[in-house]
């Protein structure tokens, strides 16, 4: 770590409802990589286990009892020279029971389901892929 590239560690959880798992675009009102889909992100201020559950609720509206981790996956170091900053991602997978209760914040303007193997297809936040390659079987 350089002053030059600070290290910033978040979570990105993907939830998975059947074989579809849900991306969430983005909103003009966060501040960074505005308009890119993502999975349920944020800054880990406490444990990364422990900022996923607090992430999810937060931009969902699920609660513990709606989730079922899957995966822990090996955190990914992502040097951004748009922002300068060295991200380390802790990518989660969590099975969620029912898809209807989801309720989405000021931080997103849109969710998606899709197929994993889809994900190309979609503008994302940088290394959204590779997060989900270490929580999702191929």
């Amino acid at each position: 770590m350089t002053k030059d590239h600070p290290e910033r560690h978040v979570v990105t959880c993907f939830l998975q409802y059947q074989a579809k798992i849900l991306l969430l675009l983005r909103s003009k009102l966060v501040g960074s990589f505005q308009g890119r889909w993502a999975g349920v992100s944020g800054y880990v201020e406490t444990t990364a286990d422990e900022q996923a559950l607090v992430e999810i609720e937060e931009e969902t509206s699920l609660c513990r009892e709606d989730l079922k981790l899957l995966k822990r996956g090996r955190p990914l170091e992502v040097n951004d020279a748009e922002t300068g900053v060295k991200w380390v991602v802790h990518p989660f997978l969590f099975q969620i029971k029912e898809p209807g209760k989801i309720k989405i914040d000021w931080e997103h303007e849109e969710t998606r389901w899709i197929d994993p193997e889809d994900i190309d297809n979609y503008e994302t936040v940088p290394m959204l892929k590779k997060a989900l390659e270490q929580v999702y079987p191929s």
